[in-house]
């Protein structure tokens, strides 16, 4: 029920803005505000977006010895190199499940003395959980109840250095603690776009001044439909829609997430779990792919549509939209590996009809990340 749903620290200002509010991942959020979805995009592509992300979870691992052996417990959760990372950086990871099955992605940093975590937020509980359970002996899991906002797009840089400076230095997946107005910032020069920009997490109680101050600077609030397709352009997966339980990395076609020292023949091979499975698919290829598919036409084809090669069903669709930067309406979705080569043709089942769809390249949209 709506009365169940939980509310957003911002949620009177998304209000205030005109947010059009619907429910997602248990939170009352903003969809869009009063320009619409289509408008709200291109703002993003051509200033700087601003998007509410306080309902992802924030997690602080501080470590009971040293944060080397944190970081080679942490890696028995997760197929990545978490003992390698430098003080200041950021990575994507997964949790992964005893089957090679995916159950979240996440990105992790390394802050000097501890590892912050930030999950998604349908899964945050289950990660939370996951974490003590594996972790308690080494770690604390410290939950965050702090703001979390995501400033997007190619003006993003200007607004933030102006308010917090520091911010034009970041490279992207670098994080740095930054002051504004007396507030410290905790700043990761990363996002979910497609575009250079940043997440800042700060505390909930300057939240407010704090996202009314970039908007007055240039940002312009962005909803949750924006957000979907911007991160379609850019190729980028969401849980429990193009990753899930019954995904692997490989499947998933984030195999470069899983780095040589982790591999087969590296100096901590496997040790995560499901192991066996996705060291497998890394070296002889996974049964099915996730691919970017192009349909032909105007009707944009979502998740669930079924994909053909003549009358054999061959997959289906996960994530799909029309991308209001490439004018077209775009797709990503599972099919067999010997189908998933650009340029391959298939057809997919649109309302009783058959239309025709092509495999293509990943990302719609070129990125703009600052190296």
């Amino acid at each position: 029920m709506q009365d169940d749903l939980l509310k957003l620290g911002l949620d009177g200002l998304h209000r205030a803005w005109g947010g059009r509010m619907v429910p997602f991942a248990g939170y009352d959020m903003p969809v869009q505000y009063a320009d619409g979805v289509l408008k709200e995009h291109l703002a993003t592509r051509a200033g700087a977006g601003l998007f509410d992300v306080s309902h992802m979870g924030q997690v602080i691992l501080r470590p009971k010895t040293s944060l080397a052996e944190l970081c080679l417990a942490f890696e028995s959760l997760v197929p990545a190199d978490v003992l390698d990372l430098g003080v200041g950086r950021q990575r994507y990871g997964l949790f992964t499940d005893a089957k090679g099955g995916i159950l979240d992605d996440l990105m992790f940093a390394n802050r000097g003395d501890h590892l912050f975590v930030v999950v998604n937020a349908a899964c945050k509980a289950a990660d939370i959980a996951h974490m003590k359970a594996h972790l308690s002996a080494v770690a604390e899991v410290l939950p965050q109840d702090r703001a979390l906002l995501a400033l997007q797009g190619p003006g993003a840089e200007a607004i933030l250095d102006t308010m917090a400076p520091g911010a034009a230095k970041l490279r992207f997946m670098d994080v740095a603690y930054l002051d504004w107005d007396g507030v410290e910032l905790w700043v990761s020069r990363s996002g979910y776009t497609g575009e250079d920009g940043y997440e800042i997490s700060l505390p909930q109680a300057r939240a407010e001044a704090f996202a009314r101050a970039l908007v007055t600077a240039g940002a312009q609030p962005i909803g949750l439909g924006a957000r979907d397709s911007l991160r379609l352009e850019a190729g980028l997966c969401l849980y429990g829609h193009d990753i899930d339980r019954t995904t692997s990395p490989i499947e998933a076609a984030l195999s470069w997430a899983i780095p040589k020292s982790r591999r087969k023949g590296g100096e901590r091979e496997g040790g995560f779990p499901g192991a066996e499975r996705i060291l497998r698919e890394i070296e002889l290829g996974p049964e099915r792919l996730r691919v970017g598919l192009a349909p032909e036409g105007r009707a944009p084809m979502r998740e669930g549509v079924e994909l053909f090669q003549g009358s054999d069903p061959v997959g289906r669709i996960t994530s799909g939209g029309f991308g209001p930067s490439v004018a077209a309406p775009i797709a990503m979705g599972y099919v067999p590996l010997a189908l998933s080569k650009p340029g391959t043709r298939l057809e997919a089942e649109l309302r009783g009809k058959r239309l025709p769809v092509t495999v293509t390249t990943l990302p719609f949209h070129p990125t703009t990340y600052k190296r």
